[in-house]
């Protein structure tokens, strides 16, 4: 070859190669347009949301190759988005510059594509003429959009079979299945008959719980946590059951409970636990300030699995009253859970404290240890019962230098149905405790009874107005106002109680140097109307109200006090909102101006 005619073949190659790249990125600049005649709004937004073409200038499709593989896959799109609403005879036409896409062959691609329009034909809608599955455990409920005469949608068609096989599965048949299906469209009636016959597969028990994984956890303390049902015949909900025993102990990031694909010979089913470890040691901080009780620091630091029990260790340190108008006080308290000692649903725990208390009305030191155990009811209902021994030392109304000494059984319940614990919108939570002491001594001897419930409700399809209220009530019985620790005793004032009041300022007067001591009853309620304003902003009106008493029980003369005020809230997403609360006092004597509160979490 000359010269001259590898030159011209390099040019004619290179020509070629450029004609290529113009006609792969000719189709920068394109229309879209998808229009369904007679078909209802909705449906035309879900065929437009389900379309690769209308959404390929998003997804960045530019060449002519791409957005023909996106028009090809669009036909099966569509025919499934119809099938899915009750339309089995539709038609669908994609074209580009008015060539139907289907026709279009890949090695003849034209040279830029223009206009790419979708028209649908929808057709009429289907109703279902039979509509049989079986055969059904005893008691399957089977939804109501699978029945002759309801609009066909291959939706109810799915939902019919997976209720099907879930009421097998719940009978004890872990491999139940469909077996067939039998499906024909009528199209002159615009009727669909199906027939879905389900095999349910033999009736098992569970087998072993064999462990995988990396975990740290002794295999031997995972078995007595999970209670894995060996021998029991199988239930979908004890497999949960069991997955969730392990996730709330805290030590796991992942737990994952997978059956066996093929039961064993003598009709058990084993299953494969497979764990991930949570990181061993977890900080966190906390902060909270008002205008009168100061700053307020926390601070935990827990350890998981800290002896191979996937214990709980746990240490808690506060310091607060910085800035405030009391003098500074503290806690330190430590927890050891242990979910391994007891069996599946319950857990042994050691407690021990030491507080400095500094109040407006009463300080103290006060020791507390104890050992308890834990009862797991269910995902939201739990209870607590310990026996403790505490020592104290008071100085308040009634003295100084006073000493208590307690053995004592506190109690306690707490039931959360809040749809989010940290922001609730709706639901409710209810906690109650019971502590009965006996004195050592010469202390009296007694019991502490409190209830704390909070109701929350979505106000209105939006969920962006919430109703949100709060009532607490404690009693003290069998021991005197001035024969109780004055750490037991009721105020009221304060974030937790009565915002706008400073901090535990309303007691009961003690003559003869009219001092405060706190009283033997407490009862106060809290309204919050809180209204979405923003995506992270929220506004909060509310109305707090606290009554105490030195008898056992509240009642119309009873002292008390109110408060009301306006926050904002912002909106921190798991960790809860920033709290900013400007509070005024309404009723009662122990009102000193304007209070603010600031902290992390909603008031209640």
């Amino acid at each position: 070859m000359t010269s001259r005619n590898r030159v011209q073949t390099a040019l004619r190659n290179t020509l070629f190669g450029l004609f290529l790249t113009a006609a792969a990125t000719a189709a920068d600049a394109y229309e879209t347009a998808l229009t369904a005649p007679g078909a209802p709004e909705e449906l035309q937004e879900r065929l437009s949301g389900a379309s690769a073409v209308m959404g390929a200038e998003a997804s960045g499709l530019t060449t002519v190759q791409e957005l023909l593989a996106a028009a090809l896959s669009d036909y099966r799109t569509m025919v499934q988005v119809l099938y899915d609403e009750g339309y089995f005879s539709p038609v669908v036409n994609i074209r580009l510059d008015g060539r139907e896409a289907a026709s279009i062959q890949p090695l003849y691609l034209p040279a830029q594509v223009g206009k790419i329009e979708i028209t649908v034909q929808t057709g009429p809608k289907f109703v279902f003429g039979r509509a049989d599955v079986g055969p059904l455990a005893p008691g399957t409920e089977i939804p109501q959009t699978y029945r002759s005469g309801a609009t066909a949608t291959t939706g109810a068609i799915r939902d019919a079979a997976s209720a099907g096989v879930t009421g097998w599965r719940y009978a004890g048949h872990a491999k139940a299945r469909v077996g067939d299906q039998k499906i024909t469209a009528n199209h002159l009636k615009s009727r669909l008959d199906a027939d879905i016959r389900l095999s349910p597969g033999p009736r098992l028990r569970f087998g072993k719980m064999t462990l995988t994984g990396q975990s740290d956890v002794r295999p031997e303390s995972i078995r007595a946590i999970a209670g894995f049902p060996t021998g029991e015949v199988y239930d979908p909900d004890k497999l949960q059951k069991t997955a969730t025993r392990l996730r709330r102990t805290g030590a796991f990031s992942t737990v994952a409970l997978r059956e066996a694909e093929i039961p064993n010979a003598d009709g058990t089913l084993d299953v494969e636990a497979t764990f991930e470890d949570l990181p061993k040691r977890y900080l966190s901080f906390g902060a909270e300030l008002s205008s009168s009780e100061g700053l307020d620091l926390s601070a935990i630091w827990m350890h998981r699995n800290l002896f191979g029990g996937a214990d709980r260790f746990r240490f808690e340190a506060r310091i607060g009253n910085i800035g405030g108008s009391e003098d500074i006080d503290g806690r330190l308290a430590v927890r050891l859970d242990q979910p391994d000692k007891l069996g599946p649903d319950d857990s042994l725990y050691y407690t021990f404290e030491i507080e400095r208390l500094n109040r407006e009305h009463f300080s103290s030191w006060r020791t507390v240890a104890g050992v308890g155990v834990r009862r797991v009811f269910s995902d939201y209902l739990y209870g607590e019962l310990a026996l403790a021994a505490s020592y104290s030392v008071a100085d308040d109304a009634f003295g100084t230098d006073r000493k208590f000494r307690y053995v004592a059984l506190p109690g306690k319940l707490e039931w959360d149905r809040r749809d989010n614990p940290v922001d609730a919108r709706n639901g409710f939570f209810v906690s109650a405790q019971l502590t009965p002491y006996a004195g050592i001594s010469g202390t009296e001897s007694g019991a502490r009874a409190y209830v704390d419930g909070r109701g929350y409700m979505s106000l209105g399809a939006s969920g962006r107005v919430v109703l949100a209220g709060r009532l607490q009530v404690g009693s003290i019985v069998g021991s005197s106002q001035a024969g109780t620790s004055p750490d037991l005793l009721f105020f009221s004032g304060g974030a937790g109680s009565v915002r706008g009041q400073p901090y535990e300022s309303l007691g009961i007067p003690v003559p003869p140097a009219s001092d405060i001591a706190g009283g033997r009853s407490f009862l106060g309620a809290s309204m919050e109307l809180r209204g979405q304003i923003t995506e992270k902003i929220w506004l909060v009106g509310f109305y707090d109200y606290g009554s105490v008493d030195a008898d056992s029980f509240v009642d119309t003369n009873s002292p008390y006090h109110s408060g009301a005020g306006l926050g904002v809230r912002y909106d921190l997403g798991g960790f809860g909102p920033i709290r900013f609360d400007l509070a005024y006092p309404v009723d009662g004597s122990t009102g000193d101006g304007l209070q603010f509160y600031i902290g992390i979490g909603q008031a209640f």
